[in-house]
Formats: C-alpha cells, structure tokens, sequence
C-alpha cells in the first residue's frame, strides 16, 4: 500500500535530550500513537555525510562525502530519486546542502533559494544558509509547500537544536530550550499532518557534545532519537533500526521501487 510519508530531522538533537524534553511527541508514544527508538548514526558524525546517509542508505565512507566541505552532487541514488522515478512528486524545506546533494551544485541563492522544478529530484524547495535561520519560518516554509504541491514526500529540516549546540554545548539551557522549542512548533503541525494521511519520521542526523562540536564516538555525538508516527508502522518497541534503513524504509511507505536495505520490522504487516 502507498502511503505519503514527511521526514523531519531536527539537525544536532541527542537521543537523551529527545527522550525527555520532546513532551509533545512523547505524548503521542505515551498514547501508544507513536513509538520512539535510539539509532546509532554513522560515521563521522557530521551533518552534510550524514544527510547523504540518511537520503541514500549509503554510510559516508562508500558514499565519498566524509566531511561537511565536499560540495558535489551526490553520485548516489536517493528518496528523492526513487520517488519521483516512480512517478511521485518530492518537496524540501532544508538547508542548503541538501539542494547541492541532489539538485544542483554550487547552490545560488537567486536561482536556488525557492525551487519549482518537475525535472529535478527535490521538485519544490525552499532552502536556507544561516544556521539561526528560525525553526519556526522553516517549519511553516514546510507547510506552506504541502498545501501548495501536496508532495509525496516532503523533507523538513530545522537547523536551531544544533546551533545552539555550537554556540552553547550539550549539557546547558539554550540547547534544550531549542529542543522544546522545536517540539512546541511540531505541535502547530503533527496532528494536521497525520489527519492528512501522511506517515511521519521525526530524526536526526546526529547528537552532540560539551565541546559544542561533533564527530567522535561518544554516544551523546553518535545516539540519536527515530519516533515514528502513522498507521503504517508496527510501533513495535523490540525493533533496532539502522540509519542506513531509514531511505529503504521510507520508500517502502512510498510504494516505489528500491534497492536499498530497510527495516521491515518498522513497519505493520500488509492485510
């Protein structure tokens, strides 16, 4: 069965911060409406390496972007691609990067910043460059492309919870007020999403540390929290999905055809 499906990684939120200051989500879990897993993220820990992982399915050391400045198209194969491949439409509210992972490289600001373009993998974009760009414009730059296209699949990725990472570190108030911040504002829009028939991911790519930096093996850079909420999924609490699943998975919801590797425990068994 097809099912639309939204992926929100909320960029640099650790598993532990997740678990106890998400209270919206954890409402939904606590309703047996929504199921919430620990996923280890790949190596490095780093966020452009591992948007690639979690689009493609491929760990950044197969997929050649290991670090946050190789600026290239991706030569893998993503969502984006099998959804529209399949004939179904994509849209992104993200940062950059991910227009220059998918859709064209270097990103331009006048040409890229708001895309329309049916040919290309991310159809309909909005894309940012500041990292203190607010969480609450991406989100509604989020929703104002799903009531204009109605996509498929839709991307939305906040940058507030890891730039106040950056500035303050793991273990202080503004990293995680950030985090609340940005449960509040998927508050305005969770419920919305699901009455409208969408199968929804909320993740991250990675964690972060008290050095207000990330890319070791320490489980606050590495741990990072998957809730899952929809019809769709089994909410099975004895599941251990892979971030390298999560691309297979999601184009399993979608109902296209794919090569990668997914966690079929995720998701509840077809009738």
């Amino acid at each position: 069965m097809k099912h639309n499906v939204i992926l929100v990684v909320l960029d640099g939120l650790n598993y532990e911060v997740a678990r106890h200051a998400m209270g919206h989500l954890q409402a939904y879990v606590g309703a047996e409406r929504a199921a919430l897993y620990k996923l280890t993220c790949e190596l490095p820990a780093l966020s452009r390496p591992l948007y690639e992982c979690i689009l493609t399915g491929v760990p950044p050391i197969e997929s050649g972007i290991v670090h946050n400045n190789v600026s290239r198209l991706s030569n893998q194969r993503s969502v984006f691609h099998y959804a529209r491949d399949g004939g179904l439409s994509t849209a992104a509210a993200a940062y950059h990067w991910v227009s220059e992972l998918y859709n064209r490289s270097p990103f331009i600001i006048p040409r890229d910043r708001h895309t329309l373009a049916p040919d290309l993998p991310i159809q309909y974009g909005h894309f940012y460059w500041n990292d203190h760009y607010p969480d609450s414009h991406l989100f509604a730059d989020a929703e104002s492309l799903r009531l204009a296209h109605a996509p498929d699949f839709l991307l939305v990725h906040p940058m507030n919870i890891d730039d106040a990472g950056h500035k303050h570190g793991l273990d202080t108030p503004q990293y995680r007020n950030s985090a609340r911040s940005a449960d509040i504002i998927l508050a305005d829009y969770l419920q919305g999403w699901l009455d409208a028939g969408y199968q929804v991911i909320v993740t991250a790519d990675h964690g972060m540390n008290n050095d207000r930096s990330h890319n070791g093996l320490l489980p606050e850079e590495r741990e990072v929290p998957l809730f899952v909420l929809g019809e769709a999924f089994s909410l099975n609490p004895d599941v251990t999905p892979k971030q390298t699943e999560l691309c297979g998975t999601i184009c399993e919801l979608l109902g296209v055809a794919h090569d990668k590797p997914l966690c079929r425990d995720l998701l509840r068994p077809a009738p």
